[in-house]
């Protein structure tokens, strides 16, 4: 081979790896910003948890490979009907007892994720389940969990957990497939306005 055609093949050989370069580079913004449309807020989150883009986007891609081999289903109408129900009447009894209704309310939103289809392992791999097709509550159920926690070494005051009722009720809302009141009102309002039945929307 002499010197020009040795040269012709080295500049070929260098503009694939270029072109295979520039394409990896494409592949990779296209999946950073797929996964940040997805994810909002969790994106950076996760981010910040695993120290880097590329260890957060393994775990975010990881998610989402998990919940897709799950077998999430729609609630029937007959069960819409009785988890919200259920929810009116935990927050009929909240001002009673705002300590129980918490721990009631949590105890709602895993038995409503079971029904879905979501498996019940420790909480952070709930909150992580949840992020893959809910990624816009999940911080709220994080919220209530924190407060939660709190109320269990004594340390929530009444405001907290009425507060953390209102985050448990919009994962609850979401997961039922109702339009959750997101806005906050005063504990008496607040207790008193149940979620509308319905039936679950994916």
């Amino acid at each position: 081979m002499n010197t020009s055609t040795h040269s012709a093949a080295l500049v070929v050989v260098l503009i694939a790896l270029a072109v295979a370069i520039v394409a990896w580079v494409a592949i990779q913004r296209q999946r950073s910003l797929r996964l940040r449309r997805r994810f909002g807020p969790e994106y950076e989150r996760a981010v910040q948890q695993f120290g880097g883009r590329t260890r957060a986007e393994a775990e975010l891609l990881k998610r989402e490979a998990r919940v897709a081999r799950l077998n999430i289903v729609q609630l029937t109408p007959a069960d819409a009907v009785r988890f919200s129900q259920a929810w009116s009447a935990l927050q009929a009894r909240f001002l009673d007892n705002p300590t129980g209704g918490v721990v009631e309310a949590d105890r709602l939103v895993r038995e409503l994720m079971a029904k879905r289809g979501y498996p019940m392992c420790d909480f952070e791999h709930r909150a992580a389940d949840i992020s893959v097709n809910h990624a816009g509550v999940v911080a709220t159920y994080r919220a209530a969990q924190t407060i939660a926690a709190r109320e269990a070494r004594g340390e929530a005051d009444t405001e907290e957990l009425r507060k953390a009722l209102v985050h448990y009720r919009t994962l609850f809302a979401e997961l039922l497939g109702v339009a959750p009141e997101i806005a906050a009102p005063k504990m008496p309002a607040d207790s008193a306005m149940p979620l509308p039945s319905g039936s679950s929307a994916g």
